[in-house]
């Protein structure tokens, strides 16, 4: 039965049949979004939670507030009526609020008025004000969603931009429920720009990506497929950064299905890590849960986060994306370890690939299969071969799979606009409807990457097979291959370290010198090159572990070039000490290779 034809069926809450169409391709419901489906939810599951906030800010350790469905809808109203106040359909409207419910709200009111939100964070977040103003001049916002917990912090910050670019501000919580009533209708189109999504910088400045309502519709449906997230008593549970695409996800499904989601501060998993297995435990009691970050959580949650004797925890309803590129199997392995004996089922953990320009979920692995790594040759890599050895071979590196394409989603692997065939390594190209709309303010550079076409395709065995002929592609910039029918990332296009004619990776390298020296603090190393008369030279920068800021770094030093030489047969590398902290980070955690290079060519770390 196709409930598409069938308008009296859409009033309840969406189902699957909707939103397939008769090849079981995703087709979006005519005229839904993530708004219409949010008052789909407040129609029919109005009285039930639809998000939940754990405070360990105040007097109560993690205590919950919530709001329902019908309070969610009361609240987008009345921040839409002043929105509308002081906007236009299609100006921009900046969240630099705190992580919490007026986020969420803050964020959906925006989308709700057909304005184009632009989650941000507030300038308190440590190291990354220069990002902010970066994203702020860029995207021009009339007005910024702030609480009255930053309100002095934002308006000082706002300050320091010119007067033309200063937007209005308005405060979320000063703002009465009663206003909704004031809040006019506006109908969305389902191929405008839904908001703009600030890449995390690790290879350049900021850009704000636009997504759409169909692509974001689209990318939500191909992730709730993917996972098997099609039981409604499926729950989303996340400490990501709202302002970060894994992050504003978790705050997606809800809308689309009537679930909930439980939120907690990103500061509060870091500080302790046990809250976000408690979390994920009380939730696991209560049916599925889904929750998703990258590698460093589940290392240091493995280190930090086990649970206290006698702590009653339950994981075995638990489903966790990892999906930092390339994914780290030592971080699963950890976990595993860690958390088996409190029910965590071996298939719990779902290495994954997403990228902000396809909204963010590209591939996964199939919900009942566990993370899977294969071993290739470090040699034949370099030669742009995935070539299966031994996993005790003397070259063999370790590759972890991240299974199967997400549905109606085609990704070809590239060289010179010619498709490759499995087991070769180029560029992952992508076509899609949650490929987004390009790049704001940038149509040269959303031509080059959203624009590019295949010059050939495979004459058997094409991951092109089904994709319009003359259709446009996203270059995703992620170097990766096919085996066996699962996709492995292999490293950024960007980050490929040609020497002497051989590519090398940087976490490759990076990998070698953790486990050359104890003085390396672990997960904090740079791989880098930089030209040196007539060759790239070879650059690695690690930050001191715990206890070793007095030692002296030369035996480590020594240790580190000829473990290099050894493994990768390079010589002569550059190999520098800095204080724990000191290496640059993206506002999503990542370690900033572009800028660390960027610090050692103007001789900032010298200061180190």
């Amino acid at each position: 039965m196709d409930h598409r034809q069938h308008p009296a069926a859409l009033g309840g809450l969406v189902q699957i049949e909707e939103c397939l169409d008769a090849d079981g391709g995703i087709v979006l419901p005519p005229d839904d979004t993530l708004i219409s489906l949010i008052d789909r939810n407040i129609a029919n599951v109005g009285d039930a939670v639809a998000f939940r906030y754990l405070d360990y800010a105040g007097p109560v350790e993690g205590r919950a507030i919530e709001l329902t469905w019908t309070q969610l809808g009361e609240r987008l109203r009345a921040i839409g009526a002043r929105l509308q106040q002081l906007t236009s359909p299609g100006d921009r409207v900046a969240i630099l609020a705190p992580q919490g419910l007026d986020y969420v709200a803050g964020f959906y009111a925006a989308v709700k008025c057909a304005t184009i939100a632009v989650p941000l964070f507030a300038p308190e977040l440590p190291g990354h004000a220069e990002r902010l103003d970066t994203a702020l001049r860029d995207c021009t916002p009339a007005v910024v969603l702030i609480t009255a917990a930053v309100r002095d912090i934002v308006v000082g910050f706002l300050g320091t931009l010119p007067q033309q670019l200063r937007p209005r501000v308005i405060v979320i919580d000063d703002i009465p429920d009663t206003a909704a009533a004031e809040f006019v209708p506006v109908e969305l189109d389902i191929d405008a720009v839904s908001h703009l999504q600030y890449t995390s910088g690790a290879t350049r400045p900021p850009i704000g990506v636009q997504v759409t309502h169909r692509s974001v519709g689209t990318n939500l449906l191909q992730m709730i497929l993917s996972i098997d997230m099609l039981d409604r008593n499926t729950h989303g549970l996340s400490w990501l950064p709202l302002y970060h695409d894994m992050g504003l996800s978790m705050i997606g499904f809800p809308a689309v299905y009537g679930g909930h989601s439980t939120l907690l501060s990103p500061t509060a998993f870091i500080r302790r890590p046990q809250r976000w297995i408690k979390a994920l435990s009380e939730a696991s009691r209560r049916g599925r849960v889904v929750t998703a970050a990258p590698n460093f959580a589940y290392e240091l949650t493995a280190a930090r986060g086990r649970p206290a004797p006698g702590d009653d925890i339950d994981l075995t309803g638990v489903v966790m994306i990892v999906g930092s590129e390339p994914v780290s199997m030592p971080a699963i392995t950890a976990f595993n370890e860690a958390f088996a004996s409190y029910g965590l089922p071996r298939t719990a953990i779902k290495p994954s690939y997403g990228i902000a320009e396809a909204t963010l979920f590209v591939a996964t692995t199939d919900p009942g299969a566990e993370a899977s790594v294969r071993y290739l040759s470090r040699e034949q890599l370099g030669a742009g071969l995935a070539v299966p050895v031994a996993a005790d071979a003397r070259d063999a590196v370790a590759q972890v799979s991240c299974g199967r394409l997400a549905r109606s989603l085609w990704a070809v692997i590239v060289d010179a606009g010619a498709e490759l065939p499995d087991g070769h390594i180029g560029e992952i190209w992508l076509h899609g409807d949650n490929v987004t709309a390009g790049y704001w303010g940038r149509p040269d550079e959303t031509r080059r990457t959203f624009g590019a076409r295949l010059a050939s395709r495979l004459n058997q065995g094409s991951h092109a097979e089904g994709a319009p002929v003359l259709g446009t592609w996203l270059r995703t910039g992620d170097l990766g291959c096919y085996l066996d029918g699962e996709l492995y990332v292999t490293g950024r296009v960007v980050d490929l370290m040609t020497i002497e004619g051989r590519g090398h990776y940087p976490h490759d390298v990076e990998a070698t010198v953790a486990a050359a020296s104890l003085m390396v603090r672990s997960g904090y190393v740079v791989a880098f090159t930089v030209p040196d008369y007539s060759a790239d030279r070879l650059v690695i920068v690690a930050e001191r572990a715990t206890g070793t800021g007095r030692k002296d770094p030369a035996p480590a030093i020594a240790g580190i070039r000829a473990a290099v030489a050894r493994v990768h047969g390079l010589a002569g590398a550059d190999v520098r000490f800095v204080r724990a902290g000191a290496l640059p980070r993206t506002t999503s955690g990542k370690l900033g290779r572009t800028a660390c290079r960027d610090q050692y060519l103007s001789g900032a770390l010298d200061q180190h």
